[in-house]
């Protein structure tokens, strides 16, 4: 949190109109910024939000705009602010006005364009806050993690603390629930496994995640394994090293009914026991069902991208050795980690009957 405790603070400030630009939303961008997202509309309950995605798409419009209802009232797509010099000539958005505009970018042409749109409040981190109506107090540095960054933008547009929500908040939808239940049906105990990431570099060895599965098999545990669109190819391998494991967003009912909607993901994450991901927006999804995660990190940061739930156990490829090489992370180390994770929830290979040696 940025506010001094001796601040006056001035929470009879109520916008009626509040304007968040953001560069794009992917949807591991957005799954992050959903605490966010929450918290604005507890600051401005009565205040028409609008979403700005200056530079590309937004998921909140398409995908993810179920998990943002009632939360964000109107999202714009590619509204190309601060993108062309010829911008400057005019004010964005016809210059329709808003009672507060938040800039969660440090770019300094999208400060300057919104700064030119009629308002009664402007937050921007761009030059140290130099443009800013108000600024956090001397000394201030962004803390690494991007969501509590965006957090303390709201804590100046508020003018009171606004903590780090310690779970997440989504509401996955009934049909949701309902089609998780029918992949997964209970009695089976189901251990997620994340394969894929953004980027190759991030993801663990795919060999590992069959070792990985094939161990949870012994201990007559069910492996899942959780898919996207750009990892299918994997299907094929994968099935033939892991006969009998689970592929839900492979379902013909996800690929027609959901389109593998990440709420169907989070969904889905409801009914594991334990999950291991890559740092990944699949990661992310999984952390918001609020199951006991493994998360493995190598060429990127945890402390900026970590997942935000409070039963994450954190494996970082630096560990073993310095580099941050992802197959330097040992099966055994997260074997281990899975075990421990399992057993704060009560359950592990000791607790099951027909668990292997």
């Amino acid at each position: 949190m940025i506010t001094a405790g001796d601040r006056a603070f001035d929470r009879d400030f109520k916008p009626r109109s509040v304007l968040i630009h953001v560069g794009l939303d992917l949807v591991g961008d957005a799954i992050m910024k959903l605490p966010f997202v929450h918290e604005l509309r507890q600051c401005f309950p009565c205040a028409h939000i609008t979403w700005v995605a200056g530079r590309g798409k937004s998921v909140y419009a398409s995908t993810l705009s179920p998990a943002v209802k009632g939360l964000i009232d109107e999202v714009i797509e590619g509204a190309g602010i601060g993108v062309h010099p010829r911008a400057f000539l005019s004010r964005p958005l016809g210059g329709r006005p808003f009672d507060l505009i938040i800039d969660t970018q440090r770019g300094g042409g999208a400060t300057l364009a919104l700064k030119r749109i009629p308002h009664h409040r402007f937050i921007a981190p761009f030059a140290r806050f130099l443009f800013s109506s108000r600024r956090p107090p001397p000394g201030y540095r962004p803390p690494p993690l991007l969501v509590r960054q965006m957090l303390d933008l709201l804590e100046l547009a508020a003018g009171y603390p606004v903590p780090t929500p310690a779970v997440p908040i989504i509401d996955d939808g009934p049909a949701f629930v309902e089609a998780a239940r029918a992949l997964l049906p209970s009695g089976p105990f189901y251990v997620g496994l994340a394969p894929g990431a953004g980027g190759r570099a991030k993801c663990w060895p795919l060999d590992r995640f069959i070792a990985l599965a094939r161990r949870q098999e012994e201990r007559g545990r069910v492996p899942v394994f959780l898919l996207g669109p750009q990892e299918e190819a994997w299907e094929a391998p994968l099935r033939a090293a892991v006969p009998r494991a689970r592929w839900p967003l492979q379902s013909d009912e996800a690929k027609a009914r959901f389109q593998c909607s990440p709420l169907l993901t989070v969904a889905l994450g409801r009914c594991l026991g334990v999950a291991i991901s890559n740092d990944s927006g699949t990661g992310h999804m999984l952390a918001l069902s609020g199951v006991p995660l493994i998360s493995l990190f190598g060429p990127t940061r945890p402390d900026k991208f970590a997942p935000l739930t409070p039963r994450l156990t954190l494996l970082t490829a630096q560990t073993w050795g310095g580099g941050a090489e992802m197959e330097r992370i040992p099966v055994l180390a997260v074997d281990t980690a899975l075990e421990m994770a399992l057993a704060g929830t009560g359950h592990s290979a000791l607790h099951d009957s027909r668990a292997g040696a």
